[in-house]
């Protein structure tokens, strides 16, 4: 593997589940400690919410750093045990945050004060039950046609998340109108599947314009702790390209990344041009979908028996 060029990919929001990175905590003393760091960091117990049955873990405030905590923790855990060196990175949306983390552009601890804060503004931006979320799964998905399609309506284009999934954001009054549209000028000839989002607010549509200028003041306050070098080695949701080294570049990035669209399907195929193996690390496993509408393959390790069955050698019988 050291000959190989490794890319390592990291799901966002909505992964989270009850007992993410448990056997890993349990196990692996690094990512035990990283769970430990967490706490202390953002002074309560990571572990506790991440392990039990803690409703809290499916709000937006509290999921962001737990699922930021449980990634590094889990990746920690792999590098340590099977010298895992990955060369690149991605996320998705809160998985850009874990990206840099990985590839030393953000310290841990900075990550996850402004994921904790990221998620609090988050949810603050729309009152609970106005915004909404819904992915369009069809083939061949032009988002261009999708902006045609949505004109007048107040929803965004969220996430393009491969040729054959788009997701839509916004007003959830427009949600029935918008899928009405779609599939009268999608459906043709074509599966149409147009499925409502559990979120509590309409992400990354023009509805978190309202944080921005706070989030970007978060963001400059935390930025001599960035390594905007290391940057370039993380893709950009809202460029589709890698970071550059630019400081102000990178946080002006990651600002428009609430508002504006995850270029995820741009993400893959440069992602892809660069490595020779991607792994997905991370409570959940909706990357490695998107990666196989491409053609692509992409390896997931949600489970610490799930690396055990990559990186360790299957024995034979004597």
């Amino acid at each position: 593997m050291s000959t190989e060029n490794i890319t390592v990919v990291f799901p966002g929001q909505g992964s989270q589940k009850q007992g993410m990175g448990k056997d890993f905590y349990d196990t692996v003393p690094v990512a035990r400690a990283t769970f430990e760091e967490a706490s202390d960091i953002l002074g309560w117990n990571v572990p506790a919410m991440c392990f039990s049955d803690d409703e809290r873990l499916n709000l937006t405030e509290f999921a962001q750093p737990c699922i930021l905590t449980t990634e590094i923790a889990m990746l920690r855990a792999i590098q340590s045990l099977y010298g895992f060196n990955p060369d690149y990175f991605g996320g998705h949306s809160l998985g850009e945050y874990t990206a840099l983390v990985a590839a030393g552009a953000f310290p841990l601890g900075e990550a996850l004060r402004i994921a904790q804060e990221r998620g609090r503004l988050m949810q603050q931006a729309v009152p609970l039950g106005e915004g909404s979320m819904a992915a369009v799964i069809s083939d061949d998905l032009d988002p261009v046609l999708f902006t045609s399609i949505l004109a007048g309506l107040p929803l965004d284009v969220a996430n393009i998340n491969s040729p054959h999934q788009i997701v839509i954001s916004g007003k959830a009054a427009a949600i029935p109108e918008a899928e009405r549209r779609l599939e009268q000028c999608i459906s043709d000839n074509k599966a149409f599947r147009f499925v409502p989002l559990n979120v509590s607010a309409p992400f990354h549509s023009r509805f978190m314009g309202t944080i921005t200028d706070t989030f970007k003041n978060l963001l400059i306050s935390a930025s001599e702790h960035i390594t905007p070098g290391q940057a370039r080695r993380v893709t950009s949701n809202v460029s589709g390209l890698f970071h550059s080294d630019n400081r102000k570049e990178i946080i002006e990035r990651l600002t428009k990344q609430l508002s504006g669209t995850v270029q995820w399907k741009k993400n893959m195929y440069v992602l892809a041009e660069k490595t020779d193996r991607i792994f997905e690390i991370g409570p959940g496993r909706p990357l490695r979908k998107f990666f196989k509408t491409i053609g692509v393959a992409c390896s997931s390790i949600t489970t610490l028996s799930a690396a055990r069955r990559i990186f360790e050698p299957v024995g034979t019988d004597q």
